[in-house]
């Protein structure tokens, strides 16, 4: 009995030993209701203004951009406001 415990334990140090080594996965746009970030990669690639005036609009809020890291790893803040006062519309959210 113990050599088929001291076997299956030598087993499954040995996979665990060859398994790769993984970094957890971060998505690139992150948000709610009250802001959210962009990536910097992301905001190189495509709109980031959009992105995040269409994730507001969503919320029926207005985008305010907050901050930007521009640097490798870096992101860019925004926060979601309510519509500022005497404005009658609601945003607009682009559909593609």
């Amino acid at each position: 009995m113990r050599r088929i415990l001291a076997a299956g334990l030598i087993t499954m140090g040995g996979l665990l030993a060859a398994a790769p080594a993984q970094a957890d996965w971060v998505s690139s746009f992150k948000g709610n209701d009250t802001g959210g970030i962009i990536a910097y990669a992301l905001g190189q690639q495509t709109d980031a203004r959009q992105l995040a005036v269409d994730h507001c609009a969503s919320y029926g809020k207005v985008v305010k951009f907050l901050g930007v890291q521009p640097q490798y790893g870096g992101y860019i803040s925004f926060a979601c406001r309510w519509v500022p006062y005497g404005a009658t519309e609601m945003p607009l959210r682009a559909r593609y």
